[in-house]
């Protein structure tokens, strides 16, 4: 269907440049068949030439729709696309806070609980008694008296 648009264009330009050459041919002089014919031959040429570069002239008129209609589909795609990307993104980052929110809440289960111990520990039965210091430490052998008096003191008798 495009080569009969395309050809009735060229037949009607062609004729049409005929008619302005013969025009202007006709007030310098009489015209002759031959000169004629080569008018219309070369009209027809020329309306050839005319008409493809009509065409390649509206192709690129359309080309920058099409391309703005490309472009447009693309970005909608990239954004649906980020879209889902983000989506995805939110739910692992809510599933790893979910998993350390259940991890402290294990963690603070477990220090929760008292673990039980499996002998009484010093500091219960002994609350009464003065720490030892260091220098004080105990001869295998060597009785201690005890006194109601200091630590101090009890390692300068000792010594």
């Amino acid at each position: 269907m495009t080569n009969k648009t395309t050809k009735t264009k060229q037949e009607s330009l062609a004729s049409e440049i005929v008619s302005s050459i013969e025009t202007k041919l006709s007030e310098a002089g009489e015209a002759t068949k031959k000169m004629k014919k080569s008018i219309e031959k070369s009209a027809a040429k020329l309306a050839k030439k005319l008409t493809k570069l009509m065409q390649k002239a509206e192709k690129k008129a359309v080309k920058p729709i099409k391309t703005g209609e490309k472009k447009l589909k693309k970005e909608g795609a990239k954004a649906k696309k980020n879209a889902q990307k983000a989506e995805k993104n939110a739910k692992r980052t809510a599933k790893k806070a979910a998993n350390l929110v259940s991890e402290a809440v294990d963690v603070a289960k477990t220090a929760i609980t008292p673990k039980t111990p499996s002998r009484p520990s010093r500091a219960t039965t002994t609350a009464s008694k003065p720490a030892a210091t260091k220098s004080a430490t105990r001869t295998p052998g060597a009785k201690t008296t005890t006194n109601s008096s200091t630590p101090a003191e009890t390692a300068t008798e000792n010594a």
